[in-house]
């Protein structure tokens, strides 16, 4: 919903906010060498039952 209340915005503080550890995204979860190697295998063994069913059947 749209806040469209008229108060005053609250001063900034001279803090950094900490970042939420949840909050990385998906780009920091592709970056983990585990899930790579497991995405590669997956996808390899994707290719290589193409390949079978386009050239060997």
């Amino acid at each position: 919903m749209l806040d469209t209340s008229r108060g005053s915005t609250p001063a900034p503080t001279d803090e950094p906010n900490a970042p939420d550890p949840q909050a990385r995204g998906c780009l920091f979860a592709l970056s983990q060498p585990p899930l790579m190697i497991f995405l590669g295998v997956i996808g390899s063994l994707l290719l290589m039952a193409a390949v079978h069913d386009l050239f060997l059947l």
